[in-house]
Order: C-alpha cells, then structure tokens, then sequence
C-alpha cells in the first residue's frame, strides 16, 4: 500500500502524529493515512460522499466510516484481502484526485 500510495504524482509521506501512523499528502493536504500498528492492516481515503455510502454497503466488512475522521468525507478499507486489488488501486487515486483537484492552480502548476 505504501509503494501505491506513494506512486501518485506530487505524493509525499510524513508522521505528523507520531510513529504509529502514516499520512500521504499530495500539495501538502492529506489523501491517505495508515495507521501501522493496527490490525488487520487499514488506509483511510477521501471519497465522494455518494461513492463512499455505496461502498460501505457493496463490502460492509470491509470498508468502514472513516476512523477518526469526517464519516462523511473519509472511509476506512481494511486490507485483508477482501477489497480486490483493482478497487484499491481505484480508490486510491480517487482520494488524491479529490484532493488535487481542490488545490490552487500554482499547486497544480508545481505538482506537474
């Protein structure tokens, strides 16, 4: 999940809240966050309000509200298997791309 998330264009990591936890930025606003030391593993991604609600009810064991975050906005995968590849993958690059797309145009121009 690291190599992916970090595959996205402009995309950055830090550990703003400490050890146990990795949040991936694109123009400095946060598109993912693992928390490393929970188990089954987990990323949280923004997500349409609309797609998220549909997600959740497609993979309810899989694809949770947000954990410690806006439950309309942001949804909790697990990565244990149950979510194919694919919509990862998917997923993933919806949640940088809403936030990129809400960057200004000087963001937009240096990320390129």
């Amino acid at each position: 999940m690291h190599e992916l998330l970090l595959a996205q264009r402009g995309a950055t990591d830090d550990m703003p809240f400490g050890p146990d936890v990795a949040v991936y930025r694109v123009g400095g606003k946060m598109f993912a966050l693992i928390a490393l030391e929970r188990m089954p593993s987990q990323v949280n991604l923004k997500c349409d309000p609309e797609r998220a609600i549909d997600l959740r009810e497609r993979y309810p064991e899989s694809v949770l509200p947000g954990y410690h975050m806006s439950k309309k906005h942001w949804n909790t995968v697990l990565l244990d298997g149950t979510v194919r590849r694919d919509l990862l993958v998917e997923l993933v690059e919806h949640s940088w791309q809403l936030i990129f797309d809400g960057l200004t145009g000087a963001a937009h121009a240096e990320i390129e």
